[in-house]
């Protein structure tokens, strides 16, 4: 150090030690502040979070999930690992009142930007049975008892927390906030020829009444005047009473229910057991929780469109 000081000056060597703090603390600041090779770390829940997170981002973000491809997302843990860099995300986008875990780890890891895309629209209560025919109140609050999470199956509501997940992205990152407002804008408009085809593609039906694995398409259901029965409530984990069974087997007579629906990510058991012993038929609804192999498509809008053609089928649709 006695060489170091002979060589500079005490005012060069203290603005050396300033400038080398500067680095330091810029370094520092530049490892926290939610990018990653100059694009914003977005955190997704689950795969719907996700798919708006990537389109809506496009090119300006490096997007991760919290569920891995294929794993079913109600009962997910997070490690510590997860909850760091939550608290480390540019943006984190998720679900509240769907997957626990991650509503906990964000409450510990407080990260700056959240998009909660249950506050982008309107919750309701929902249990086994949802009749679109009649109307239902509405329920804000996603955290109450009953309240059904599964918001993107209605491309209307969906589009509603595209709108939300935009403005989340432009406040992020306001340098790219043109590119989001148009990337929100396209797929926004996307989500309305889904809503179209689905009102079209319906309009001829025969029949209102389908029975599924779990309770994942009330919204569905109300937004095209469906009947939705299901063998399990809106936790697809849950398992289904007698009284429940015999009650689906009377609903399957009485409406001339000709189709069983089950989904990739669950147990498909129950739902061929009430389909064999009714000898009706089995198809796949997805209720896109999360992309596999087994999936009917490679992305949301693919897969709605086969949940679609499912239901026509199912339906007596023309």
């Amino acid at each position: 150090m006695n060489i170091r000081r002979s060589i500079f000056p005490a005012a060069v060597a203290g603005a050396a030690v300033l400038g080398l703090a500067t680095t330091l603390t810029a370094c520092s600041a530049d490892a926290t502040d939610g990018r990653t090779d100059g694009k914003l770390d977005v955190v997704a829940s689950f795969y719907p979070m996700q798919f708006l997170a990537e389109r809506i981002g496009g090119g300006h973000v490096h997007v991760s999930s919290l569920t891995k491809p294929g794993a079913e997302p109600h009962d997910l843990d997070i490690s510590a690992r997860q909850t760091a860099d939550l608290s480390k995300a540019g943006l984190v986008v998720y679900l509240k009142g769907l997957q626990p875990a991650v509503d906990a780890a964000i409450g510990q890891a407080e990260p700056k930007h959240v998009a909660d895309a249950a506050s982008f629209t309107t919750l309701e209560d929902h249990g086994t049975e949802v009749d679109g025919g009649h109307e239902h109140g509405h329920d804000e609050h996603a955290e109450d008892a009953g309240s059904d999470p599964h918001i993107w199956l209605d491309p209307v509501r969906y589009a509603q927390v595209a709108e939300g997940v935009g403005k989340a992205l432009q406040k992020a990152d306001p340098d790219n906030a043109a590119d989001y407002k148009k990337n929100t804008a396209a797929l926004v408009k996307q989500l309305g020829t889904l809503n179209d085809d689905f009102k079209t593609g319906l309009k001829s039906r025969t029949s209102n009444t389908f029975i599924t694995t779990h309770a994942a398409f009330g919204y569905l259901s109300e937004r095209y005047g469906l009947r939705q029965e299901a063998i399990s409530g809106i936790d697809p984990e849950s398992e289904p009473s007698p009284a429940r069974m015999k009650a689906l087997h009377s609903v399957a007579e009485k409406e001339k229910v000709g189709t069983v629906f089950f989904e990739t990510l669950v147990s498909d058991k129950t739902a061929k057991t009430l389909a064999g012993d009714l000898h009706l038929r089995t198809d796949v609804l997805d209720p896109i929780e999360g992309i596999s192999d087994q999936s009917k498509g490679d992305d949301y809008f693919e897969v709605m469109h086969a949940n679609l053609k499912a239901l026509q089928t199912a339906l007596g649709a023309k």
